[in-house]
C-alpha cells in the first residue's frame, strides 16, 4: 500500500509540473518572437503557482516526496531560464547572472558528496532559501518591466534592483547555510 508521501497526482504536484512545462515556453517567448507581455504573464503565473502549490500542499495535506523535489527544481529552472533569457536580451547584466549561477554550481558540486554518504539529492529547503528565491522571482519580472518604455519603468527598476540585490545576498547566505548543514550531516554520519 502506498503512503501519502508517495502520491504523484496531487493538485500541488500538477501545479509544479505545469510550472516546469512553462520554462521552455518562457524562453521561447523571450528569445523567439519577443512576446514580452506573454512572457511576463507566464513568469508572474509561475511565481503565483510557486506560492500556491506550497500553500495548497499544506492546507490540503498533499505534501509528497515528489512535491519536495519538483518545487525547488522548478524554481531553479525558472531562475536559470529567466537569467538566460534576460541576460541575452541585455535586461540584466552578466555579473548578476554569474553570481547566481555560481552559487547553484557550488551547491551542485556537493550533491555527489551527500549521496556518497547516504543522503538524498537535496537538503531540506529552509526559510532563508525560500525568501531568497521569492526575492529573485519578484526581481526578474520587475527588471523585465523596467526594460520597456512606460510610466512604470522607473519604479519597476528601483524595486527590481532592490529585490535582485537582496535576493542575491540571501541566495548566497542560504547557500552557505546549506553547505554548513551538509557538513554537519556528513560529520554526524562518520563513525566516532
Amino acid at each position: 500500500m502506498r503512503s501519502a508521501e508517495d502520491r504523484i497526482w496531487t493538485v500541488p504536484n500538477v501545479l509544479s509540473m505545469l510550472r516546469l512545462l512553462g520554462v521552455p515556453v518562457f524562453l521561447w517567448l523571450v528569445l523567439g518572437p519577443r512576446a514580452d507581455a506573454w512572457a511576463l504573464a507566464l513568469l508572474m503565473a509561475a511565481g503565483l503557482s510557486d506560492w500556491l502549490d506550497g500553500k495548497l500542499a499544506r492546507a490540503w495535506n498533499q505534501t509528497s516526496r515528489l512535491g519536495r523535489l519538483l518545487d525547488p527544481v522548478a524554481d531553479r529552472l525558472y531562475i536559470l531560464a529567466t537569467l538566460l533569457g534576460l541576460t541575452l536580451r541585455e535586461v540584466i547584466p552578466w555579473w548578476l547572472t554569474g553570481l547566481i549561477v555560481a552559487r547553484d554550481v557550488l551547491l551542485a558540486i556537493g550533491v555527489p558528496v551527500l549521496r556518497r554518504h547516504g543522503f538524498g539529492p537535496a537538503l531540506p529547503v529552509h526559510f532563508l532559501g525560500k525568501a531568497a528565491t521569492a526575492c529573485l522571482l519578484y526581481a526578474f519580472p520587475l527588471l523585465f518591466l523596467a526594460s520597456h518604455q512606460g510610466w512604470y519603468a522607473d519604479g519597476a527598476r528601483i524595486l527590481g534592483w532592490a529585490f535582485a540585490i537582496w535576493g542575491t545576498g540571501l541566495y548566497w547566505w542560504a547557500g552557505a547555510l546549506y553547505v554548513a548543514q551538509g557538513r554537519r550531516l556528513i560529520g554526524g554520519a562518520r563513525p566516532t
